[in-house]
């Protein structure tokens, strides 16, 4: 897959979600290459008058900042009791649709807003399906920096192995948008994601951590067939 055909399956996937929206909603914009998408989709459908009267809630500031730029009315978590819908990507999405998020490290917001979502939307391209979670990815752990040493030593009594996430283009520790630092936990093939999500939130130090359990609706599944980007919708178990 090359590049461009792998973004264009991302957007495919995003404006499939974002048609979901209508006017008068209330929106959960998401973070990462690919459900960073929705938010031009959604800027166009306002322009043309497709839309009208939403409103939406970023959970990074890459996606506050390209909805302010592209003219998406924004409000705070303080002035709302719920979302209509939610739009985000996903690193690794188990056939139950559980998921593990985090690569962007962004996931304490998106796991707000998705808890919020009357419909939590999962965007993603066929490379993000696995048969369990844990097959590809670690779960990231966002943590205090006071508390890298504590929480890196119970996450190994868990049986992970803890790195702690370093930049790319600058020296030193990925710092979230809360001012935290990310541990990114490998445990292998995870069979038990809800079990693991309450015993790495019990462990003092940390904020939250990458595995979504029982949050997701819905997940529009972007492949290529033939060249064209085609979109299949996949429902939890039994809604299916």
């Amino acid at each position: 897959m090359t590049a461009t055909s792998a973004d264009e399956l991302k957007r495919a996937a995003a404006e499939a979600a974002a048609r979901r929206v209508v006017s008068g909603m209330l929106v959960g914009l998401g973070t990462g290459s690919t459900a960073i998408h929705a938010v031009p989709c959604l800027a166009e459908r306002l322009k043309t008058g497709d839309l009208k009267d939403i409103r939406a809630i970023p959970t990074s500031f890459q996606s506050q900042m390209l909805a302010r730029q592209l003219g998406i009315p924004l409000v705070d978590l303080d002035e709302v009791d719920h979302i209509d819908i939610a739009i985000d990507g996903a690193d690794e999405v188990a056939p139950d649709l559980t998921l593990i998020k985090g690569a962007g490290a962004a996931h304490t917001r998106e796991k707000i807003i998705a808890a919020l979502a009357d419909d939590f939307s999962v965007v993603v391209d066929e490379t993000k399906l696995v048969d369990r979670l844990g097959s590809k990815m670690p779960v990231p752990v966002e943590v205090l920096p006071f508390a890298v040493g504590p929480v890196t030593r119970a996450i190994q009594r868990l049986g992970g192995e803890p790195t702690l996430r370093m930049a790319v283009k600058k020296a030193g520790p990925v710092v979230t948008d809360q001012g935290n630092l990310v541990i990114d936990a490998r445990f292998g093939q995870i069979p038990d994601p809800a079990l693991l999500e309450r015993e790495l939130k019990m462990i003092p130090g940390t904020l939250e951590n990458g595995l979504f359990v029982g949050l997701a609706r819905r997940v529009f599944v972007a492949t290529s067939v033939q060249g064209v980007p085609t979109v299949r919708e996949i429902l939890p178990p039994g809604k299916r």
